[in-house]
Protein backbone atom coordinates (compact mmCIF):
# COMPACT_ATOMS: atom_id res chain seq x y z
CA UNK A 1 0.00 0.00 0.00
CA UNK A 2 2.61 2.51 0.71
CA UNK A 3 4.51 1.57 -2.29
CA UNK A 4 1.34 2.50 -4.24
CA UNK A 5 0.90 5.98 -1.86
CA UNK A 6 4.64 6.61 -3.33
CA UNK A 7 3.83 5.54 -6.99
CA UNK A 8 0.37 8.00 -7.02
CA UNK A 9 2.73 10.64 -5.38
CA UNK A 10 5.28 10.40 -7.94
CA UNK A 11 2.50 10.59 -10.66
CA UNK A 12 0.98 13.46 -9.05
CA UNK A 13 4.37 15.50 -9.33
CA UNK A 14 5.30 14.46 -12.58
CA UNK A 15 2.07 15.55 -14.10
CA UNK A 16 2.78 19.00 -12.12
CA UNK A 17 6.24 19.44 -13.61
CA UNK A 18 4.75 18.65 -16.82
CA UNK A 19 2.23 21.54 -16.54
CA UNK A 20 4.28 24.02 -15.36
CA UNK A 21 7.05 23.07 -18.64
CA UNK A 22 4.34 23.85 -20.69
CA UNK A 23 3.48 26.92 -19.53
CA UNK A 24 3.64 29.36 -22.57
CA UNK A 25 5.37 32.81 -21.33
CA UNK A 26 4.13 36.19 -22.21
CA UNK A 27 5.83 36.63 -25.66
CA UNK A 28 4.63 32.97 -26.84
CA UNK A 29 1.46 33.60 -25.73
CA UNK A 30 1.57 37.22 -28.00
CA UNK A 31 3.16 35.46 -31.02
CA UNK A 32 0.42 33.00 -31.02
CA UNK A 33 -2.04 35.94 -31.58
CA UNK A 34 -0.02 37.52 -34.15
CA UNK A 35 0.50 34.65 -36.39
CA UNK A 36 -3.11 33.59 -36.20
CA UNK A 37 -4.54 32.48 -39.38
CA UNK A 38 -6.15 35.67 -41.16
CA UNK A 39 -6.74 34.29 -44.77
CA UNK A 40 -4.36 35.33 -48.18
CA UNK A 41 -7.30 38.51 -48.32
CA UNK A 42 -9.90 40.41 -46.90
CA UNK A 43 -12.13 43.14 -47.86
CA UNK A 44 -14.93 44.29 -45.92
CA UNK A 45 -17.34 47.65 -44.99
CA UNK A 46 -16.43 49.57 -42.09
CA UNK A 47 -18.77 51.11 -39.79
CA UNK A 48 -17.14 53.74 -37.37
CA UNK A 49 -19.38 55.25 -35.52
CA UNK A 50 -17.65 58.18 -33.18
CA UNK A 51 -19.42 59.08 -29.84
CA UNK A 52 -18.47 62.14 -27.29
CA UNK A 53 -19.07 62.54 -23.65
CA UNK A 54 -22.61 64.85 -24.92
CA UNK A 55 -23.46 61.28 -26.62
CA UNK A 56 -23.70 62.81 -30.21
CA UNK A 57 -22.43 60.27 -32.45
CA UNK A 58 -21.01 60.95 -36.27
CA UNK A 59 -21.18 57.58 -38.61
CA UNK A 60 -18.60 56.97 -40.93
CA UNK A 61 -18.81 54.38 -43.67
CA UNK A 62 -15.63 52.81 -45.16
CA UNK A 63 -14.65 50.27 -47.87
CA UNK A 64 -11.48 48.40 -46.59
CA UNK A 65 -9.25 45.57 -47.92
CA UNK A 66 -6.26 43.57 -46.88
CA UNK A 67 -3.61 41.30 -48.48
CA UNK A 68 -1.40 39.13 -47.23
CA UNK A 69 2.10 39.02 -49.61
CA UNK A 70 3.91 36.91 -47.50
CA UNK A 71 6.92 39.41 -46.02
CA UNK A 72 4.38 42.26 -46.69
CA UNK A 73 0.88 42.57 -45.36
CA UNK A 74 -0.64 45.90 -47.26
CA UNK A 75 -4.19 47.26 -46.18
CA UNK A 76 -5.92 50.15 -47.65
CA UNK A 77 -9.42 52.21 -46.58
CA UNK A 78 -11.77 54.40 -48.57
CA UNK A 79 -13.93 56.57 -46.84
CA UNK A 80 -17.55 56.52 -48.33
CA UNK A 81 -19.67 59.00 -46.15
CA UNK A 82 -20.19 61.19 -44.78
CA UNK A 83 -19.58 64.52 -47.40
CA UNK A 84 -16.75 65.95 -45.31
CA UNK A 85 -15.11 62.56 -45.13
CA UNK A 86 -15.54 60.85 -48.79
CA UNK A 87 -12.86 60.14 -50.51
CA UNK A 88 -10.03 60.18 -47.85
CA UNK A 89 -8.27 57.11 -47.98
CA UNK A 90 -5.37 55.52 -45.87
CA UNK A 91 -3.19 52.70 -46.53
CA UNK A 92 -0.82 50.89 -44.17
CA UNK A 93 2.36 48.47 -45.08
CA UNK A 94 3.09 46.20 -42.58
CA UNK A 95 6.57 44.29 -42.76
CA UNK A 96 8.28 40.48 -41.05
CA UNK A 97 10.80 41.35 -38.84
CA UNK A 98 11.41 45.01 -37.09
CA UNK A 99 11.24 47.01 -39.73
CA UNK A 100 8.68 49.96 -39.38
CA UNK A 101 4.94 50.02 -41.11
CA UNK A 102 4.55 52.88 -43.70
CA UNK A 103 1.46 54.63 -43.59
CA UNK A 104 0.04 57.37 -45.72
CA UNK A 105 -3.15 59.24 -45.97
CA UNK A 106 -4.94 61.30 -49.06
CA UNK A 107 -6.82 63.92 -48.05
CA UNK A 108 -9.03 65.27 -51.16
CA UNK A 109 -9.34 68.83 -50.41
CA UNK A 110 -5.10 68.74 -50.99
CA UNK A 111 -5.29 66.51 -53.57
CA UNK A 112 -2.52 65.43 -52.32
CA UNK A 113 -0.53 61.80 -50.24
CA UNK A 114 0.97 62.43 -47.54
CA UNK A 115 3.22 60.15 -45.86
CA UNK A 116 2.61 59.72 -41.82
CA UNK A 117 6.12 60.02 -40.31
CA UNK A 118 6.99 58.26 -37.17
CA UNK A 119 6.56 61.84 -34.95
CA UNK A 120 2.77 61.38 -36.14
CA UNK A 121 2.40 58.18 -35.33
CA UNK A 122 0.40 58.71 -31.83
CA UNK A 123 -1.68 61.45 -33.52
CA UNK A 124 -5.62 59.97 -33.39
CA UNK A 125 -6.64 58.57 -36.68
CA UNK A 126 -9.93 61.09 -38.19
CA UNK A 127 -10.78 62.14 -34.71
CA UNK A 128 -11.54 58.54 -33.61
CA UNK A 129 -9.87 57.09 -30.28
CA UNK A 130 -7.34 54.94 -32.30
CA UNK A 131 -3.88 56.38 -33.10
CA UNK A 132 -1.75 55.60 -36.71
CA UNK A 133 0.30 53.48 -34.96
CA UNK A 134 -3.08 51.88 -33.18
CA UNK A 135 -3.67 50.69 -36.96
CA UNK A 136 -0.46 49.29 -37.70
CA UNK A 137 1.54 46.34 -36.60
CA UNK A 138 2.48 46.41 -33.10
CA UNK A 139 6.25 44.46 -33.75
CA UNK A 140 6.76 41.33 -31.17
CA UNK A 141 9.79 42.26 -30.22
CA UNK A 142 8.98 45.97 -29.90
CA UNK A 143 7.87 45.23 -26.44
CA UNK A 144 8.90 43.15 -23.16
CA UNK A 145 6.01 40.55 -22.85
CA UNK A 146 4.67 39.17 -19.32
CA UNK A 147 1.80 36.36 -18.16
CA UNK A 148 0.58 38.09 -15.38
CA UNK A 149 -1.94 35.69 -14.33
CA UNK A 150 -4.79 33.43 -16.36
CA UNK A 151 -8.45 34.56 -15.70
CA UNK A 152 -11.88 34.84 -16.89
CA UNK A 153 -12.99 37.60 -19.09
CA UNK A 154 -16.10 38.47 -20.89
CA UNK A 155 -17.11 34.14 -20.30
CA UNK A 156 -13.50 33.62 -21.91
CA UNK A 157 -10.63 31.87 -20.03
CA UNK A 158 -7.56 34.29 -20.77
CA UNK A 159 -3.80 34.57 -20.32
CA UNK A 160 -3.56 37.99 -19.54
CA UNK A 161 -0.27 39.34 -21.00
CA UNK A 162 1.26 42.82 -19.81
CA UNK A 163 3.55 44.48 -22.98
CA UNK A 164 5.81 47.37 -22.07
CA UNK A 165 7.78 49.37 -24.62
CA UNK A 166 11.79 48.88 -24.97
CA UNK A 167 11.43 52.41 -26.08
CA UNK A 168 11.06 54.89 -22.82
CA UNK A 169 9.58 57.23 -25.53
CA UNK A 170 6.78 55.21 -26.68
CA UNK A 171 3.32 56.67 -26.03
CA UNK A 172 1.56 53.66 -24.00
CA UNK A 173 4.09 53.01 -20.73
CA UNK A 174 2.39 49.54 -20.90
CA UNK A 175 -0.66 47.46 -21.75
CA UNK A 176 -2.48 44.82 -20.65
CA UNK A 177 -4.15 42.50 -23.06
CA UNK A 178 -7.03 39.11 -22.03
CA UNK A 179 -5.98 36.29 -24.59
CA UNK A 180 -8.36 33.93 -25.39
CA UNK A 181 -7.02 30.60 -24.34
CA UNK A 182 -9.02 28.31 -27.07
CA UNK A 183 -8.33 30.79 -30.25
CA UNK A 184 -5.69 33.26 -29.12
CA UNK A 185 -7.98 35.86 -30.20
CA UNK A 186 -7.71 39.35 -27.90
CA UNK A 187 -10.89 39.91 -25.64
CA UNK A 188 -10.07 42.99 -24.38
CA UNK A 189 -6.79 45.39 -23.94
CA UNK A 190 -5.77 48.61 -21.62
CA UNK A 191 -3.15 51.04 -22.54
CA UNK A 192 -2.29 52.96 -20.17
CA UNK A 193 -0.34 56.64 -20.74
CA UNK A 194 3.03 57.62 -20.33
CA UNK A 195 1.99 58.71 -16.33
CA UNK A 196 0.90 55.02 -15.98
CA UNK A 197 -2.77 55.78 -15.94
CA UNK A 198 -5.20 53.96 -17.33
CA UNK A 199 -6.10 55.74 -21.17
CA UNK A 200 -8.10 53.69 -23.11
CA UNK A 201 -9.84 50.33 -23.64
CA UNK A 202 -10.45 48.13 -26.32
CA UNK A 203 -13.25 45.54 -26.24
CA UNK A 204 -13.76 42.77 -28.70
CA UNK A 205 -17.94 42.70 -28.70
CA UNK A 206 -18.27 40.26 -31.63
CA UNK A 207 -15.67 37.58 -33.05
CA UNK A 208 -17.19 35.48 -36.05
CA UNK A 209 -15.95 32.18 -38.24
CA UNK A 210 -15.63 33.00 -41.83
CA UNK A 211 -14.02 30.75 -43.88
CA UNK A 212 -12.35 28.88 -41.03
CA UNK A 213 -11.05 32.39 -39.94
CA UNK A 214 -11.71 34.00 -36.83
CA UNK A 215 -12.73 37.45 -37.59
CA UNK A 216 -13.23 40.54 -35.10
CA UNK A 217 -16.47 42.33 -36.08
CA UNK A 218 -17.38 44.41 -33.40
CA UNK A 219 -15.18 45.89 -31.29
CA UNK A 220 -15.04 49.53 -29.54
CA UNK A 221 -12.32 51.69 -28.17
CA UNK A 222 -12.85 53.85 -25.11
CA UNK A 223 -11.30 56.69 -24.03
CA UNK A 224 -11.69 56.62 -20.79
CA UNK A 225 -9.93 59.87 -19.82
CA UNK A 226 -12.00 61.98 -22.51
CA UNK A 227 -15.16 60.10 -21.98
CA UNK A 228 -14.62 59.28 -25.94
CA UNK A 229 -15.11 56.38 -27.77
CA UNK A 230 -14.98 54.58 -30.87
CA UNK A 231 -16.97 51.38 -32.43
CA UNK A 232 -15.99 49.08 -35.18
CA UNK A 233 -18.48 47.52 -37.04
CA UNK A 234 -17.28 44.99 -39.81
CA UNK A 235 -20.33 43.76 -42.60
CA UNK A 236 -19.82 42.29 -45.82
CA UNK A 237 -16.83 40.32 -45.05
CA UNK A 238 -15.31 38.25 -47.92
CA UNK A 239 -12.32 36.24 -47.74
CA UNK A 240 -9.85 34.96 -49.60
CA UNK A 241 -11.43 36.82 -53.11
CA UNK A 242 -8.35 37.05 -55.22
CA UNK A 243 -7.83 40.97 -54.41
CA UNK A 244 -4.92 42.44 -56.92
CA UNK A 245 -1.55 43.40 -55.08
CA UNK A 246 -2.09 46.78 -57.44
CA UNK A 247 -4.88 48.02 -55.44
CA UNK A 248 -2.56 49.29 -52.52
CA UNK A 249 -0.65 52.04 -54.20
CA UNK A 250 -0.81 56.08 -53.61
CA UNK A 251 -2.24 55.95 -57.10
CA UNK A 252 -5.27 54.49 -56.34
CA UNK A 253 -5.14 56.20 -53.00
CA UNK A 254 -6.11 59.31 -55.36
CA UNK A 255 -8.53 57.80 -57.72
CA UNK A 256 -10.55 56.14 -54.87
CA UNK A 257 -13.11 53.40 -55.52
Amino acid sequence: MRNLKLLVSATILMVVGLSANAQLTGTQIVEKTYNRATGDDQTSILTMTLTNSSGQTRVRKIQQFSKDLGDTEKSIMFFQSPADVKNTSFMNWSYDGDVADDQWIYLPALKKVKRISSDSKSDYFMGSDFTYDDLGDRKLNADNHKLLREETKNGKLCYVVESKSKDEDYMYSKTITWIDKSTFVGVQKEFYDEDAELLKILTIKKVETIAGIYVITNSEMKNVQKNHSTTMVLSNVIINSGISSDKFSERMMMRGM
